[in-house]
């Protein structure tokens, strides 16, 4: 007859778990971004969006989700508040009822300000070169 209790879970050593330290990170880079942004009015998550926008524009809503790892429900909610704030533009739909997005003259001027123009530079060359990494790593599905 098997026993229906589960072993207890041993997780001895997981301290060197990529998917733990990563995630670990992840929230604190987050809570960095977080603070730092806050002068501006702005989360960590809409500058992501934000970020994602202009390296793309004019990019379809739906790549932009894909780009981005978000569900479509919350990239719609945070474009909704994006947008309300003037920092990002959507078109109408178009073909294959796409709708497209970019950042307004407003966004863009508070992204600048926000981060600086060199810092950005600097730190967009290490993040694509961290994300490339990341990717590299990643189990085909």
């Amino acid at each position: 007859m098997k026993s229906s209790a589960q072993p207890p879970l041993d997780l001895h050593g997981t301290g060197y778990c990529a998917a733990f330290n990563f995630r670990r990170t992840a929230r604190a880079v987050t809570k960095l971004y977080d603070e730092a942004l806050q002068p501006a009015g702005m989360r960590s998550t809409q500058f992501a969006i934000l970020v994602g926008v202009k390296k793309n524009e004019p990019v379809a809503i739906g790549r932009l989700g894909q780009l981005l790892g978000i569900d479509s429900t919350t990239l719609t909610r945070s474009l909704r508040l994006l947008r309300r704030e003037g920092l990002l533009a959507v078109g109408k739909r178009a073909e294959r009822r796409q709708r497209f997005v970019s950042v307004t003259p407003k966004g863009a001027r508070r992204f600048v300000d926000t981060v600086g123009d060199e810092y950005w530079q600097n730190l967009r060359s290490e993040l694509e070169r961290l994300a490339g990494v990341a990717t590299k790593l990643e189990v085909p599905g």
